[in-house]
């Protein structure tokens, strides 16, 4: 099959269907062109395949695509000047429909490997005729029906009706009677004007009709060969008294070699082919063929069966056949299919061979001269296609990275819209309930302190290109990032009833991405604390510079709320998402009831696992840091206890101890049993005298009354120091019992 028909196929796909349907249809058949030239050959059944593909994608029956490529179709062949071919095969339909059989003909030097279809009329009515068709290929009837009746409509303004009457398969052939409905006008004129018409009564000796067509054939009603041309009995010296059937083939038209069916077809062109080679040689410029094996699906719908060239090795006449009713016989008129010269030679024929009234020989030495520029032409086209095919295959591929990237910006079901010209005010659109996530590093401005800028970036990109790779095993938007903020949501632009489980699994593996990240200073372990929130929304496009996918409304702002509230390594979710969940599969814990944004309390939960089928929880990566982080609180919080009791220190007490200045040292006594003194001047007697003009009488009254005065100040020391040994005694006994109560709490 000639790829002019299966171009005109995807051409179709795209422009009814959309350039998504054909990318799909290519995918399942794993093709890799993206455009099919016009005269190179392909697989049989690929067009069939290609319709059944759509049929499964559009669920409109295949009848009905057949039906609507036929008529697409001839409109396409328009752009390759096929439109005037249709034109000039007959005055009006009845003259198309007779010829329609040879319309192949005229295209052989084009498309010369093509395997074309039969046609043939009978039962001629004024109000239409049967058509019989018969065709090596399956699937094509509805095609046929499309074809004829956009020709009837489109070059002879005549309204054509196609009924098929019966279909059935002949060995591998197609035979379809088809019953056609019009105003056959044509054919009352012709059986008006065979009423009027005067006979003329002319005879003519066989032997001058016989030299005027020395490739001629005289068979008999039992197919026998009574008569033959000149130049046929040069080729094939007994060829009279042999059956035709046992000396050549019968090519066209695709029916049985009878009588009766020869007679039916007197307006088709037959076409007939040696069965034995008139030269034994084989030649070598025959089709390369594919070994299969090393082929793949696509390649084995790409490529074409391998055929043995017989135009170079077999004769081929091509003619018509008319009854005599005189000579109770049918009259083969044929001239040799004849390219160039080189066929010539191999077919051992010579010019004078061929009969002078025709064209055969200005074909033939034609053919030879415009052979050269005809092959140089056609490798510049055969050039110029393979370099538009890969400019078109580069133009796909950047096609494929600007969707890529655009898909990556807004979702694919809203840039698709805009494409279509659909204006940014109307993709605005309210959802009535979705989740949106929220999360944040811990700590990460702290983090940031520490690292260069490109550390902070190579941190983001890291954390970021984990979490996207999260997102593609989930029902999720990824909406936008700002610094460490990642925002996320389901059940927008596709809504989805289960947005809110998407969320939280999508949190789950958040979690297990981001204990993968660590800190290049200290190689800790990144943290992230997760907000969810279900509710309504707003979303649509904002902007004409870089256009981004926003959303609006309260659940948004709770949604961070949420996530300001919540713990490391956490989902923090609203009550209005704990209701979407299925308790079965998911455990939660309830937190304090608080206030958002100045609101009434509300109720929280944290999700703290999933549950397997069985009912069992599932192990997650994070639960072993999550895990090791309430350890570690733990013992920060006893070591905190620990130095609490051991700051419980009474105030320090002083004692007193008599010096010899005059002054008494304190010693003073901590809870950690040392002793440290310190000189503490004390108030002098009053009957000490400091009067400094008075020395020596000092001296004297010192030496006189020292030693009272020195017990006496003494005496009242030892006093003084046993009511402040009671006052210890007493306070390290209520700090006893202090210590006691602190141990019994611990």
């Amino acid at each position: 099959m000639y790829g002019l028909l299966l171009q005109s196929c995807i051409e179709i796909i795209r422009a009814r269907y959309g350039q998504e349907t054909w990318e799909q249809i290519k995918g399942m058949l794993h093709l890799d062109v993206n455009t099919f030239s016009a005269f190179q050959q392909y697989g049989e059944t690929l067009f069939v395949r290609i319709t059944k593909l759509l049929s499964e994608i559009t669920n409109e029956p295949v009848s009905d695509l057949m039906d609507i490529f036929g008529v697409e179709f001839v409109s396409y062949i328009s752009n390759y000047g096929y439109d005037r071919v249709l034109r000039i095969l007959g005055h009006n339909m009845r003259d198309f429909l007779n010829g329609l059989d040879n319309l192949h003909e005229y295209m052989r030097y084009t498309y010369p490997r093509m395997r074309p279809p039969s046609f043939y009329v009978e039962k001629e009515t004024a109000e239409g005729l049967t058509l019989h068709y018969r065709s090596r290929r399956r699937g094509f009837v509805h095609y046929v029906v499309g074809q004829i009746t956009e020709v009837g409509r489109r070059f002879y303004d005549t309204k054509v009706e196609i009924e098929i009457v019966s279909q059935k398969e002949e060995f591998d052939v197609t035979h379809v009677i088809y019953e056609l409905k019009f105003e056959n006008t044509a054919y009352i004129k012709q059986t008006t004007s065979d009423k009027d018409s005067n006979e003329l009564d002319l005879t003519i000796d066989c032997h001058i009709f016989f030299e005027l067509f020395p490739f001629h054939m005289v068979i008999s009603e039992s197919l026998e060969i009574i008569s033959a041309g000149d130049s046929l009995t040069q080729l094939f010296p007994n060829i009279v008294g042999e059956l035709i059937r046992d000396i050549f083939t019968l090519a066209r038209p695709i029916i049985t070699l009878s009588w009766s069916q020869i007679v039916l077809h007197s307006n088709n062109v037959f076409e007939f082919s040696t069965i034995e080679p008139l030269r034994k040689q084989v030649d070598e410029c025959d089709l390369q063929i594919n070994d299969v094996r090393d082929q793949n699906d696509s390649e084995m719908l790409l490529s074409i069966t391998a055929q043995r060239d017989i135009q170079e090795e077999y004769l081929r006449l091509r003619g018509q056949m008319l009854y005599v009713h005189e000579w109770k016989a049918i009259i083969y008129l044929a001239t040799p299919i004849l390219e160039n010269l080189d066929v010539m030679f191999n077919t051992g024929l010579f010019i004078n061979d061929l009969s002078m009234h025709d064209s055969s020989r200005d074909l033939v030495l034609a053919g030879t001269q415009q052979s050269a520029e005809l092959k140089l032409a056609l490798d510049q086209e055969r050039q110029k296609s393979k370099a538009l095919e890969e400019s078109m295959r580069k133009l796909d591929t950047e096609m494929k990275k600007t969707d890529l990237l655009l898909y990556q910006m807004i979702p694919k079901k809203i840039a698709d819209r805009l494409r279509n010209g659909e204006k940014a005010v109307n993709l605005c659109e309210t959802f009535d309930s979705c989740t949106i996530l929220f999360s944040d590093v811990v700590g990460f401005t702290s983090i940031c302190a520490s690292l260069t800028p490109m550390e902070v970036v190579s941190i983001l990109n890291e954390m970021y290109t984990k979490f996207d790779k999260c997102l593609e095993s989930h029902n999720c938007y990824k909406v936008e990032t700002i610094g460490d903020a990642y925002m996320l949501v389901s059940g927008l632009p596709e809504r989805a009833r289960n947005h809110a489980a998407e969320i939280v699994d999508m949190a789950f593996d958040m979690l297990d991405s981001i204990i993968t990240v660590t800190n290049p200073t200290n190689n800790e372990k990144l943290k992230i604390r997760i907000g969810c929130h279900s509710g309504p929304v707003v979303a649509g496009i904002a902007g004409i510079k870089m256009p981004r996918y926003c959303l609006f409304g309260d659940t948004v702002t709770t949604a961070n709320k949420m996530e300001q509230t919540s713990k490391s390594l956490h989902i923090h979710i609203t009550d209005t998402t704990c209701r979407l969940l299925d308790r079965k599969s998911y455990a939660v814990q309830e937190c304090q009831k608080g206030a958002l944004h100045g609101s009434t309390p509300i109720h929280t939960y944290f999700v703290l696992n999933k549950k397997d089928r069985a009912g069992k929880l599932q192990v997650r990566p994070f639960h072993t840091v999550l895990e090791e982080i309430r350890q570690q609180e733990i013992e920060e919080a006893k070591a905190k206890k620990t130095m609490k009791l051991k700051n419980i220190d009474l105030e320090p007490i002083s004692l007193p101890v008599p010096n010899e200045n005059g002054f008494n040292q304190l010693v003073i006594e901590n809870n950690s049993k040392s002793l440290s003194t310190e000189i503490v001047p004390m108030p002098e007697s009053p009957n000490i005298n400091n009067n400094n003009n008075n020395n020596e009488d000092v001296t004297v009254q010192l030496n006189q009354n020292s030693e009272p005065k020195i017990n006496n100040n003494y005496d009242q020391t030892i006093k003084t120091s046993e009511d402040i040994k009671e006052q210890r005694e007493s306070m390290k006994s209520s700090r006893r019992q202090s210590h006691s109560r602190t141990c019994e709490l611990i």
